[in-house]
């Protein structure tokens, strides 16, 4: 009878993927067809907004520009140098040039430092004193599990990176500007200048203060987690789980060299990673939007008497040494999931559009993706001007984009609720199978390790080993004799861990992060490239 089950499972396991499969063709076959045909209105108003100048189509707007994209961080500095590579006129928008000084962005990972390879930008990690990071070291209750990257099937440059955010944005600013079609201004954008619904550039005030009008087909918003733009491109849902207290430790050896460590401390994790030769970055977790007084003193004895305790004896020292010194920065970690409402003219990129918990240090490798997604989308365009088509196209950016950045997401969110300290016996046992299940070796490790780094932007993967460490943790509650206690707290593990997750992929979207074969936007292909006015007069003379 059994078998009888197994055979049944599996048949129908098979008609549901030939049912996708045939989905997923059709939805093309459509596509094809939509774009082969073209649209008679689609076509005027591309033919309305183009001349013929020079033997090259350009925009009757009177700008010169192509793209104007607002803030030159990481996202923003990284897609001007892409864009202005492919040939784009660029302009870019920045509040402040001068070199940033932020406690997070500092650690990129194996899958990020990939993505700069394929952008062509991975010598901005040279020159800046950035240091290579092969893993992670995790510590609970004096016990601890170095978990490494697997990286035997790349390039032995490839690895994780970690350095001074400013100085990286800097050397990123530096490889932009000296692209000849790429301009950086210092101003700071007030509004986005639109007409009839749709965007067709920013307003913005000079650093004399001159306020000005700049016009592009396409604009893109890259200002960042504190972006004042976001509300009209996309619904923000910010939450802010806890906040980040930064300080640096000099002159000091981490217990493992290279390599991230994370102490599950009590309330929330504690972090420690290399930022040059001789300094680490130490960040400390404060659950909720509320911390000690820094000025009153509060902080300081916060660090020494609650923190230091739960601190490696090796870094000690060291850090109740930054304590002492004073230089204690904070900033609140948010959280966004990804929610725009597409808008002709415009689109939404890095920490504007999707932010996750920075525990993981997933922020540059989601946003460095987006990139390369949306370069290849734009690439196959010579005009931008077509803005309703565009934005149409355009869609399927929010579903390609989902591998990457849902796996990294949804991780982030996870184990931040996994890691954090609590009273419940079921969420203790949930932190405490996490730990013992990375600390297994082999596919236990590499696994999640591979999720962790951006090395394995597959969604499926994370919910299975989630779910396996929930299961990995009943098994030893019930082994080797269970108790009714026992079972209970174990039922609660699962419900607990399904409550984590779900809410998680449910922000995501589980057909974009599942599915997204049957989401109609991920088969668009480029719009049919139009000819200029001129061109279609000599067909007709002739």
């Amino acid at each position: 009878m059994a078998d009888h089950y197994m055979w049944g499972w599996i048949l129908g396991s098979v008609l549901a993927l030939v049912l996708l499969y045939n989905l997923g063709l059709v939805a093309l076959y459509k596509s094809v067809i939509k774009s082969a045909n073209g649209n008679g209105d689609e076509r005027e108003s591309v033919n309305n907004t183009v001349v013929h100048v020079n033997g090259e189509c350009k925009s009757d707007n009177g700008s010169d520009v192509d793209v104007i994209i607002v803030g030159a961080g990481v996202a923003g500095s990284a897609l001007a140098h892409t864009l202005g590579k492919d040939g784009r006129q660029v302009l870019v928008i920045e509040r402040d040039l001068a070199e940033p000084d932020r406690i997070v962005g500092e650690l990129l990972q194996p899958g990020g430092y990939l993505k700069l390879i394929e952008l062509g930008l991975q010598d901005c990690v040279e020159e800046i004193d950035a240091q290579r990071v092969f893993g992670y070291a995790l510590f609970k209750d004096g016990k601890n599990a170095l978990l490494s990257y697997p990286l035997e099937k790349f390039h032995s440059d490839v690895s994780g990176r970690s350095f001074h955010n400013g100085r990286f944005i800097q050397r990123m600013r530096e490889r932009a500007a000296s692209l000849p079609n790429v301009q950086l201004e210092q101003g700071t954008v007030t509004s986005l200048h639109e007409e009839k619904g749709t965007i067709k550039g920013v307003q913005y005030k000079t650093k004399s203060g001159q306020e000005l009008t700049a016009f592009a087909p396409l604009t893109i918003v890259c200002d960042g987690c504190f972006s004042n733009l976001r509300r009209s491109l996309c619904n923000p849902k910010v939450d802010v789980p806890s906040c980040f207290v930064g300080l640096v430790l000099e002159n000091c050896q981490l217990p493992f060299a290279n390599h991230g460590h994370v102490i599950l401390g009590d309330p929330s994790p504690i972090l420690f990673y290399p930022i040059s030769s001789t300094e680490v970055r130490c960040l400390v977790d404060i659950p909720g939007q509320k911390v000690p007084s820094i000025s009153s003193g509060e902080m300081a004895k916060y660090l020494k008497t609650v923190v230091a305790p739960q601190v490696p004896p090796e870094l000690y020292d060291s850090f109740v040494a930054a304590v002492d010194k004073g230089n204690i920065r904070t900033m609140p970690n948010r959280s966004m999931p990804a929610d725009p409402h597409p808008t002709p003219g415009a689109l939404l990129m890095g920490d504007a559009f999707n932010m996750r918990h920075p525990l993981t240090g997933g922020g540059m490798t989601v946003a460095l993706s987006d990139i390369v997604v949306l370069r290849n989308l734009l690439r196959p365009l010579r005009d931008l001007n077509d803005a309703p088509t565009l934005c149409r196209y355009l869609e399927s950016f929010y579903t390609l984009r989902k591998p990457v950045s849902s796996t990294i997401n949804t991780l982030a969110g996870a184990l931040y609720k996994v890691f954090c300290a609590s009273p419940d016996p079921a969420r203790a046992e949930m932190r405490q199978a996490c730990f013992d299940y990375l600390n297994l070796g082999g596919v236990f490790t590499a696994g999640p390790v591979s999720l962790l780094s951006g090395l394995n932007p597959r969604p499926l993967s994370l919910v299975v080993h989630f779910f396996a460490v929930a299961v990995y943790g009943v098994g030893r509650l019930l082994l080797p004799f269970p108790s009714p206690k026992r079972i209970w707290v174990g039922a609660r593990l699962v419900l607990g861990a399904s409550g984590i997750i779900f809410p998680i992929i449910k922000a995501e979207g589980v057909r974009q992060m599942f599915f997204p074969v049957t989401v109609p936007a991920y088969y668009r292909s480029p719009p049919v490239k139009k000819r200029c006015k001129s061109h279609i007069s000599e067909d007709i003379e002739d």
